[in-house]
Order: C-alpha cells, then structure tokens, then sequence
C-alpha cells in the first residue's frame, strides 16, 4: 500500500536524506574533538611559552642597570646575550630527537626545571665569563623545547590545521613582550636594593619562578599522545589517529643522513634564520630603543615596549588564519618579511620621535612575528617521525644562530658608531633576504598529505 501523501510531491527516500547529514554530523564531531584537544593543550603550552621566551629575553631589561652595575660594555652584553644560542644549537636536535623518543610530558618538564634553575642563578653574575658561562647553561637547558612543542602538535594536528594552532602557541612571544615589558619594568623600579639585591638581580629570580612551577605541573597534565589522553573518548581517538595517518601517509619515514643533506631543509633554515635576525634584535634591543626615543623611566620603558607586541598579537593570528583559508604559505610568508624589513629600516629615519618610532618597532615586530607560525607549516609538511623530529630541530636550531649573531652585531656597531642604527639596517636586510628566498623556493601546498588516504590491508 502506497502511504498517503497530502502534498503530492514524491517523498524523497529516507536514505537519502539521512545521507545529506553524514558529512555534516562528521564535521561536527571532527570539530568538536579538535575543540576538545586545543583547549585542554594549547592554554597550558601557551602559557608555558610565555616563561620560556621571559627567561629567554629578560636579559634584554636586565641591560638597562646591570650594565652600570658590573661596568660592561655593550659588546659584552650583546656576546652574552647571543651565547645562548651557541649551547641552544648544540643540544638542539638530540634534545627533540630524546623528547620523540622518551615521550614529550618527561622532557619537557626536564627542559622547564633545569632553564629556570641556570636563569635564577643570573643573578649571580660578576664577571663577564660568569655571565658567559650562564648564558651558554640556559641554552643547553631551554635547547629542544620550542621545536619540541611545534613536533608535538603534529603528533595531535593534521597539516590542514596547524597554521592556526601554531599561531595560537606562538602568540606567547609577544604576550610575553605584552605582560614581561611592565612586569620587568616594575620588578626594576620597585626592587632596585631590596634586601641587598639590584633591580636587575631580581628580575632573574622573580622571572624564573614560574618556569620552575609548570615544569612540575607539565608531568601531571600534559599527555604524551593521542592514545595517553584521558579526556578523549575511544571514537575521538581513533578519529584523531587516522587524520594524523592519512597526514602523514604521501611522506615516507626519512633518515637522519637524508635531513642533512636535504638542501630544501637547508633553505627552510637559512629562511628561518633571517626570521630570527628580527626576532632577536627586537626582543634584545627594544627596550634600549624605546629608551632610545627619548622615554627614561624604566617603568615607562617596560609599558611602550609592550605596544610593538600588542599589535604582533592580532598580526600573529589574522595572517595565520588567512594562511589556513586559502591554504597559501608562500606569499603570506614573504609579505611578512618585507613588512618587518620595512619596519625595522624606518625606525632607524625616527630614532628621536617617540611615535614614529613606536609605529614603526611596531609593524617590523608584528611583521616578523607573523612570519613563525606561517613558516613552522613547511617542515611539519615534507617530514615525519624521527626524520620530523631531527628535521624541524635541525631547522630551529640553525636559524637561532641568528640570536647570537644579531644581538652580536648590533652591539659591537653600538659601541663602534655609539647608535643601534647601523645593526637594525643589517637585520632590516636579513629580513628581505629572508624574503627573496621564500619566494624562490618550491611552492607546496601544505595540506596534500591529507587527500591522500592509506591503503588498508
């Protein structure tokens, strides 16, 4: 018997209906265990970046006193601020290559404790080896923990997602600079003498403290994989698992002789290096420029150092979701660059304005910036396994070189030409040099791996 129809018109079937909201009843599910998984990892890494990168660059605030303090001279300050990137390159890829191998929440507390240690015992520094030495420690301690957190977000984020998520981790160098420019500037002010101590040793102490604390906590909340993750149900997991593997599937397993001698892994950290020209003279040398402009207060000083970071932090983000949009990485990349090579040449031509400095500081700080979480997609793309674990510390590592040779350079150019001028022109042309390469190299779309399915046996 036919069912009645009042309206005449053919029922569709009841299959196909019900197919029309498979796709969409998948999508939600997918999206909501992604939802699940950013706000249970990304907040704490977040959070965890930002002590990083405060122990990593205080040193820059420290300058501001401890330079009259122990009678150093700014190419002292600008080889022991660099140093750190000696032992950091060093240890870098059998530090990430251990964290694969031993598990991330081990390593990466191992990493936190030890660098906020060597950064608390700053504050003994009399000498310019003492400073030296110490500085070379945190870079062997902290070595591994930024390329360890990018590898481990490809253990939980198809390639499809992690511009954002890279974004969302990176965001803690300019919160960093946002939260760390008053707080250092008020640890300067308030306790300059304070039972015995300078402003500056204090700011080693106070500043180390939090590492010290979620180096703890990351062995209590932080899982090693998917499989380790308590709070994700079964049908979660093996969701999670299988996008990871169809990711994964168009590159195979690479050795460690083939990374080496991979000049496209070459190019990535000759690109990442010119990135890092920027990074690093910014976060070693801002607040002398803000002091530069005309401000004297230290206070002062701390919160104008913050603006340049505020405006990274939507930059950071608006680039990066672009990026993941249109599935693009090379011009966003390079647009980036010639941004903050731009930035950085024009605040040589306002040193005296205050406001054209800041504006300036501001677009070649959110310009470089907005470069590393559009970057850190390309090696994530082409590597995997131990070969991704070698591959984005080799990467890292090499490119941080330029925090020995940036803060290097425009310190010994200061005491030479008694300006930071003549060093920001070299990083403004490091960065359109970092440019140029990124627009030479193989264009490739970061989300190919995810069309290609595994066969199943």
């Amino acid at each position: 018997m036919t069912p009645h129809n009042p309206t005449g018109v053919p029922a569709r079937p009841a299959t196909d209906r019900s197919r029309t909201h498979v796709p969409a009843a998948k999508a939600a599910f997918e999206n909501a265990a992604y939802a699940k998984v950013t706000w249970r990892l990304l907040p704490f890494l977040f959070i965890c970046y930002v002590a990083a990168y405060l122990d990593r660059v205080n040193v820059g605030f420290a300058k501001l006193q401890m330079l009259s303090d122990l009678k150093f001279s700014e190419s002292v300050y600008g080889l022991g601020a660099g140093i750190f990137f000696i032992g950091y390159f060093v240890f870098e890829v059998p530090s990430n290559i251990l964290l694969h191998r031993v598990g991330a929440r081990l390593w990466i507390s191992r990493i936190m404790v030890t660098w906020a240690l060597v950064s608390a015992a700053s504050l003994f520094v009399k000498t310019p080896a003492t400073f030296y030495a110490l500085r070379f420690l945190l870079g062997v301690a902290e070595a591994g923990f930024f390329p360890g957190i990018v590898l481990y977000l490809t253990y939980w984020y198809p390639s499809a997602r992690r511009g954002r998520m890279n974004a969302l981790f990176m965001v803690g160098i300019p919160v960093a600079g946002v939260l760390g420019g008053p707080l250092s500037g008020w640890i300067m002010q308030a306790l300059n003498g304070a039972q015995g101590l300078s402003n500056w040793q204090w700011l080693f102490l106070l500043e180390a403290l939090p590492s010290l604390v979620l180096g703890i906590v990351t062995l209590f909340v932080l899982p090693n994989g998917i499989r380790a993750a308590s709070w994700l149900d079964e049908r979660q997991k093996q969701l999670l698992e299988d996008n990871i593997a169809c990711d994964g599937y168009a590159h195979a397993e690479a050795s460690l002789r083939s990374i080496v001698s991979n000049g496209r892994v070459w190019r990535l950290a000759a690109i990442y290096f010119c990135c890092m020209m920027g990074l690093y003279g910014a976060s070693f040398y801002l607040p002398t420029l803000v002091k530069a402009a005309g401000v004297k207060d230290v206070l002062d000083v701390g919160l104008l150092t913050a603006v340049p970071y505020a405006v990274a932090i939507v930059s950071m983000i608006l680039v990066a979701r672009s990026s993941d949009r249109r599935n693009e990485r090379r011009w966003h990349l390079a647009m980036a660059a010639v941004a903050a090579a731009a930035g950085f040449y024009a605040s040589t031509l306002h040193t005296g304005n205050l406001a054209l400095a800041l504006f300036t500081l501001s677009l070649g700080t959110a310009g470089v910036l907005s470069m590393m979480p559009v970057f850190w997609t390309y090696p994530s793309s082409v590597l995997t396994g131990t070969a991704a674990a070698a591959g984005i510390a080799m990467i890292n590592s090499i490119g941080n070189l330029a925090g020995f040779v940036s803060p290097s350079i425009i310190g010994w150019m200061k005491d030479v030409t008694h300006s930071t001028n003549a060093g920001l022109v070299v990083v403004a042309a490091a960065l359109f040099v970092g440019a140029v390469l990124t627009l030479t190299q193989r264009t490739t779309t970061s989300s190919s791996a995810a069309t290609s399915k595994p066969s199943r046996t």
